[in-house]
């Protein structure tokens, strides 16, 4: 069961998901929409993080925009191996997150590298080290990824607007970028002036707050954030959605799915031998009951027979990768 949160928190909640005003008190700016003052909006906040309701406030940063790729690994592991396929699987630095799923894949996690080569090489190697085929599925198309979680929703079957998909070309980084870029992956102090750590060595505020700028209008941070326990906020129902779609349907069904309230990831991704599910949707609701709506609701009007749905059994690793920059 969730602890009950007030309207209040409720709001500041879904306003620090959204992201801070990239100015030198995002606080007091946060707490004018709110109709608070910024002494009330800092203690609520740290109270939210204190019940971890909040994990951390960060740079959401694009990875794509930093030159990397990225895919979904889908594997079978025997449960008499399991144990020491999880241990490997988390000892990678670049694997974010690692579930166990109620299927005949059971194991399905994250994985980055410089380069498509590089995750290639890492699949073969754990893949001769136990004997287990390592599956991967690299993005084709981004419909969504807007990981927010509404604290105050009420209708699972809402249509929402969402933040577009992150651009996907690499850019350049300066010195200055770099360090500011490594400094804000940690989690921000809750404080009148969260930014001012970044100043010194020949920086302003208003040169650090220009660089956070310069820094979101090329694509590389997304927003600076709050990261949600959704369990906490109520959301203790997922399912990995997985449906088989037509090339000539992909785009269609996959804007229509992502405009769904209840998606937070929604891609195209390559399929693989015996494995013809193109259109991957991550949903999660109050309920099985709330998710299964949508899902009926989705499928039918696109008509897909062909789909299967993967809850989560384990949370066995989520942990954001620490880019080294310079």
């Amino acid at each position: 069961m969730s602890l009950r949160l007030t309207k209040f928190q409720k709001q500041l909640c879904n306003a620090l998901q959204k992201g801070l005003p990239i100015c030198w008190r995002p606080f007091n700016e946060i707490a004018k929409e709110l109709h608070s003052d910024e002494i009330e909006t800092l203690r609520q906040t740290k109270q939210l993080k204190d019940l971890g309701f909040i994990r951390r406030i960060c740079a959401i940063i694009n990875h794509r925009a930093l030159g990397l790729t990225s895919t979904l690994v889908a594997a079978h592991v025997p449960e008499q191996n399991l144990a020491e396929v999880v241990e490997a699987v988390n000892s990678l630095d670049n694997v974010s997150h690692n579930y166990r799923r109620g299927h005949h894949y059971n194991l399905w996690f994250t994985l980055q590298a410089q380069t498509p080569e590089q995750i290639r090489d890492i699949l073969l190697n754990l893949g001769g080290r136990f004997g287990i085929d390592f599956h991967s599925l690299p993005v084709k198309q981004v419909f969504k990824l807007d990981v927010r979680f509404d604290a105050d929703i009420k209708d699972f079957e809402l249509l929402q607007q969402f933040q577009e998909a992150p651009k996907t070309e690499p850019v350049e980084l300066n010195e200055k970028e770099k360090i500011i870029l490594s400094k804000l992956q940690d989690n921000l102090e809750v404080t009148e002036e969260p930014f001012a750590f970044l100043c010194g060595e020949g920086l302003t505020k208003e040169d650090v707050l220009k660089i956070i700028t310069d820094l979101i209008d090329k694509g590389v941070i997304r927003r600076i954030a709050a990261v949600v326990d959704h369990r906490k906020l109520g959301f203790t129902a997922n399912v990995l959605f997985a449906g088989e779609v037509p090339q000539e349907r992909i785009v269609q069904a996959g804007q229509r799915l992502a405009h769904f309230a209840i998606v937070s990831h929604c891609y195209e991704r390559e399929t693989f031998e015996n494995w013809p599910y193109n259109l991957f949707a991550m949903m999660h609701g109050r309920s099985m009951g709330q998710i299964q709506r949508v899902i009926n609701k989705f499928t039918e009007a696109e008509k897909i027979k062909s789909f299967q749905l993967l809850p989560t059994a384990a949370e066995l690793k989520k942990q954001p990768i620490k880019y080294r920059l310079y």
